[in-house]
């Protein structure tokens, strides 16, 4: 899959309660119309012909834009950091609301998101957090993610986290440890996704706990 960032203020506005409560995200540019079936050229076209071919903004409005409607797909996952929490996403289809196409809205230009959890900025890795403070206003990660690798991003165990573990593993006797390990390790191989990912987890907070104590 793919990861992108987006900034919670869109077309002048900030929109993070909207995009929650609502269950979607846009990236504004009012006044160029349903952009559904355009092709990069066409796009091109239009935001050169609304802010004129020498516009400084202009290569940006392309990129950004591009990026949002070409570029991100259904089952792309999103980030967005809005002051210290973190909403991560999975994005839909590209839609367009005609009544939003106006300089006062600007959000007209929309993909549905289905919500999946929040973080705080402290609980992340440290690995997502210049993508994070990139400035453009959507962008996309440099490479394709697995959901396994975009979990061990999002895992960070404090140490208050660790200590509770620490005190309630000791009492599990070490064959029930490793006997759990190799159910976990078998869910890896899963064909299911979810469950893939939730072994990962696991592993990835047992590992944790393992190397704090080493």
């Amino acid at each position: 899959m793919k990861l992108f960032q987006m900034k919670p203020a869109q077309a002048g506005k900030h929109r993070m309660a909207s995009f929650l409560d609502d269950n979607f995200v846009c990236a504004g540019v009012a006044g160029i119309g349903d952009l559904e079936h355009v092709s990069q050229v066409e796009l091109v076209a239009r935001l050169a012909q609304l802010y004129g071919p020498e516009n400084a903004e202009l290569g940006r409005r392309v990129e950004e834009l591009g990026c949002f409607v070409h570029d991100m797909q259904d089952g792309d996952y999103i980030l967005i950091a809005d002051g210290d929490a973190v909403h991560l996403g999975d994005v839909g289809d590209y839609y367009y609301v005609d009544r939003y196409d106006n300089e006062e809205d600007g959000g007209c230009h929309r993909r549905g998101v289905t919500w999946l959890k929040g973080y705080d900025r402290s609980e992340l890795r440290e690995e997502l957090l210049p993508f994070l403070e990139e400035p453009h206003s959507v962008s996309r990660y440099g490479k394709t993610v697995s959901k396994e690798q975009l979990a061990s991003w999002l895992v960070r165990t404090t140490s208050m986290d660790r200590s509770s573990q620490n005190e309630g593993s000791s009492a599990v006797p070490a064959h029930l440890v490793g006997e759990a390990l190799s159910i976990l390790e078998a869910a890896m191989r899963s064909d299911d996704a979810d469950r893939r990912e939730r072994a990962a987890i696991a592993i990835l907070q047992y590992a944790g706990q393992s190397n704090l104590n080493g």
